[in-house]
């Protein structure tokens, strides 16, 4: 029998009927990184390493960690020996979501059942090459296999947008998110230059190109805004005499930087508030610990970590203060430190309100949670404390145009938790109720509460 079989993380009758039932739904990939540049212009990829590697810092992350050298992962190696690096790598991942995930994408897209290994390699490498030359293999016709009926980018405010507007006939929506982290860290050394580069010389001005934006983004099918938080700004201040000061060179306090953060972010809920978006805060990531590696590759190579904060007290002023002055939009909110699980599904209950079942969001296991024991951490604490039945579901985060089957693996795991849960005698065997939960976590809930 296959590794990747039918009843693959499927441990009960109950949870094999929930995915049969559910696993032809469309996915809503409403939190990516893929390129809509890439997807405009229907890239061909060169190989494997291109598809399975390129920009992939999950797994550069473990390459080092098997103490393959640099060449072979970002370095002038030759594409398949970097293949046969990672190949190499692979049998030593037991227990890491890595192994599931690539060996899901290699049956998937390549009907191939063998696991990944030296021994593997060449036949592996040989046989993907001889898909990817095949004009179904480009990127849009990956994303159309791979039944995908909505995508939502991830874009800086100053993007022009012009590949969705070249997508705007695909047959996958292809929607920009609205991610003005740039403009809004005014404490980091990318503020000045980017200020510069959007011709902005005063507060007010910022504030008006931000409105603006939002609306531009808006009239090209934008409903999701993103903000990533190393930590949960609130300090009330002078937002406009923090500005003024950044921009005269000078270094501000902490408290002055939450002020112009706290103010910046609150000029944006306003208008997600009356445009019905949705806003997510990604909060506790420890971005670019390793200095070294930061000076000669740059961000998101594979050197972040999962930050150690004391979140609850701000993100519940931040949120009552939106509330206060009636503009705290749909919200999602995703931690990095699972030790805050039970402080975000707490949080929801303080600031739902009809008539949106489930304005306040606990979002999906991110990025070093998104396995089967942080899936099932974040399920089971919004189970405990909230609405799971109301849980708008998984979100790629990815870069990669094969990461899709992570949606598979997310609707494994879920049925998997439904169905323990019910043959264990914790809830009726009422597959009707169970299923319309299951296909609502998968697609449902998210259709309906974006507004797509």
């Amino acid at each position: 029998m296959s590794f990747i079989n039918d009843n693959f993380m499927l441990k009960t009758e109950t949870a094999r009927k929930l995915y049969s039932a559910i696993k032809d739904l469309p996915i809503i990939d409403y939190h990516c990184h893929l390129s809509p540049k890439l997807i405009a212009e229907d890239y061909k990829f060169r190989n494997a390493f291109d598809l399975f590697l390129g920009g992939d810092h999950y797994k550069w992350r473990q390459m080092r960690t098997n103490g393959i050298d640099e060449k072979y992962i970002t370095g002038d190696a030759d594409e398949y020996e970097k293949f046969l690096a990672f190949a190499r790598t692979m049998p030593y991942l037991i227990g890491n979501p890595l192994y599931h995930w690539t060996h899901l994408e290699l049956k998937r897209y390549f009907d191939i059942d063998e696991t990944l290994s030296e021994k593997t390699c060449k036949a592996i490498w040989d046989k993907c090459n001889e898909c990817l030359a095949k004009p179904e293999y480009s990127a849009q016709n990956l994303i159309k296999r791979s039944n995908v009926e909505i995508i939502c980018t991830t874009d800086d405010p100053a993007d022009t947008l012009e590949y969705h507007e070249a997508l705007k006939d695909f047959s996958t929506k292809i929607l920009p998110t609205f991610r003005p982290d740039k403009a809004v860290e005014i404490g980091k050394e990318t503020f000045l230059p980017y200020i510069e580069a959007i011709g902005v010389k005063s507060y007010d001005e910022l504030v008006n190109w931000m409105v603006e934006r939002i609306g531009y983004f808006n009239d090209h099918g934008c409903r999701l805004s993103d903000h990533a938080l190393e930590y949960v700004p609130f300090a009330i201040g002078d937002a406009k005499a923090a500005f003024d000061k950044r921009m005269a060179g000078k270094e501000l306090t902490r408290v002055e930087i939450d002020a112009f953060k706290t103010e910046m972010l609150k000029v944006c809920a306003k208008e997600y508030t009356r445009l019905g978006w949705t806003m997510q805060l990604h909060i506790g990531a420890l971005r670019n610990n390793n200095r070294r590696m930061y000076e000669k590759l740059g961000a998101d190579v594979g050197f972040d970590s999962i930050n150690d904060l004391n979140i609850a007290e701000c993100l519940s002023a931040f949120m009552d203060n939106l509330e206060y002055d009636d503009c705290l939009p749909k919200t999602i909110l995703y931690t990095l430190n699972p030790k805050d699980n039970y402080v975000l599904g707490t949080m929801l209950g303080n600031f739902q309100k009809a008539p949106i079942p489930g304005k306040i969001q606990f979002g999906s296991g991110w990025w070093f949670n998104d396995q089967r024991d942080g899936m099932e951490a974040q399920m089971q604490a919004l189970a405990n404390l909230g609405m799971i039945a109301r849980f708008v579901g998984m979100l790629t985060d990815s870069r990669s145009f094969v990461s899709y089957p992570r949606h598979e693996y997310f609707r494994r795991i879920m049925c998997n938790l439904l169905g323990k849960w019910a043959e264990e005698g914790e809830y009726p065997m009422d597959m009707e109720m169970l299923t319309e939960i299951a296909s609502g976590i998968a697609y449902y809930n998210s259709k309906n509460y974006f507004n797509f």
